[in-house]
């Protein structure tokens, strides 16, 4: 049975490391990643779905939570208003199968 906890413990711990948990921060000073939302997705370099859930989160396949805080975070993100100031740009879909990365040359900027 302890083994079985300890697994679990672990997997679970695993699972929460590597999910895709992002926070929007004031300033692009502040993030890792500068972003744009695009209107198509055939303009977008990912197609992102919102989880309710962290344990929801994809690890980089554009299954993100968003953190209440910076420090939950695995990546903070900032949203520019012109897709010219942006390092990657995306579109938010409606269904979790639909999220994917469009544009794998800008996979990295999320890792």
């Amino acid at each position: 049975m302890k083994k079985i906890i300890l697994i679990a413990s672990i997997l679970l711990a695993i699972t929460k490391i590597t999910a895709q948990k992002v926070y929007s921060v004031n300033s692009e000073f502040d993030a890792d990643v500068k972003i744009f939302v695009v209107n198509s997705e055939f303009d977008a370099d990912l197609l992102v779905y919102k989880v309710k859930s962290e344990f929801d989160a994809g690890k980089n396949n554009g299954k993100w939570f968003f953190t209440k805080s910076e420090f939950d975070a695995k990546k903070k993100v900032f949203f520019v208003k012109s897709e010219f100031d942006a390092q990657l740009k995306i579109y938010f879909v409606k269904s979790e199968f639909d999220a994917k990365w469009r544009d794998n040359s800008k996979i990295h900027l999320m890792y």
